[in-house]
C-alpha cells in the first residue's frame, strides 16, 4: 500500500512526541549522572568476591 503524504501527516499529527526535558525534581546535568555512576562503580567494586566464584577460579588456575 502507498501512502501519501497527508496520511503521513495525518500519522505524525496522532503519534505523542516524547518529552526531552528531566523529571520533576531532577537537575539533569551530566554532573549529576556521572557523580551517580561513580557511587554506583564505586558499591560494586568494593563488594567481596563470593566464596563460590573464588572456589571456580582456584579449579581453573
Amino acid at each position: 500500500m502507498v501512502r501519501s503524504d497527508a496520511d503521513r501527516q495525518q500519522e505524525d499529527k496522532a503519534v505523542p512526541k516524547e518529552d526531552k526535558s528531566p523529571a520533576p525534581g531532577k537537575k539533569g546535568s551530566d554532573g549529576d549522572v556521572g557523580n551517580a555512576l561513580r557511587a554506583v562503580y564505586r558499591e560494586a567494586i568494593d563488594e567481596d568476591v563470593p566464596d563460590e566464584m573464588l572456589d571456580l577460579l582456584k579449579k581453573l588456575g
